[in-house]
């Protein structure tokens, strides 16, 4: 087995988007390249914060422009190999809210879909594990009582 070639580290920044539906309490899933359901998210640009990344990248993958910014829901991490180069990729996620606007997927960069499920059911569809626990997180603060960090669904 060739050896390999070196190691690179990418950082980005997303987020899990809420909004109430009726009385229930709904988040935004995106249908990846890969065909499985995840989190709107994308790499930093230059001089870019994690904040305003994730701003911009769910706004771009989503097409949601009235989106709020919430509370930290921590970092996941994962590595793969791309020809003989590590790639190690970090993530920050927060919650957002997004009361209006219809989502549209990003097709240029091969999002299919967007699609609202109630809470449940998106911590049962979503396809990624370390991914699914930052969606729970972001249910649980959302849910929360005001003045907790969160987003406070209207």
């Amino acid at each position: 087995m060739p050896a390999c070639a070196g190691e690179v580290e990418e950082r980005c920044a997303g987020g899990v988007v809420v909004r109430m539906l009726g009385d229930r309490l709904h988040v935004l899933l995106i249908r990846d390249p890969y065909g499985r359901w995840g989190l709107p998210k994308g790499h930093l640009e230059e001089g870019e914060g994690n904040e305003e990344a994730a701003l911009r990248e769910v706004g771009e993958e989503t097409g949601l422009g009235d989106l709020e910014l919430g509370a930290d829901l921590g970092e996941i991490s994962w590595s793969f190999r791309a020809d003989r180069i590590l790639v190690r990729k970090s993530c920050r996620f927060f919650l957002m809210r997004s009361a209006l606007g219809e989502a549209t997927p990003d097709v240029s960069e091969g999002i299919t879909e967007c699609r609202w499920l109630g809470a449940d059911e998106a911590l049962g569809v979503i396809s990624y594990r370390n991914a699914r626990a930052i969606v729970a997180r972001a249910i649980r603060c959302a849910s929360g009582p005001p003045g907790t960090g969160g987003v406070l669904p209207r």
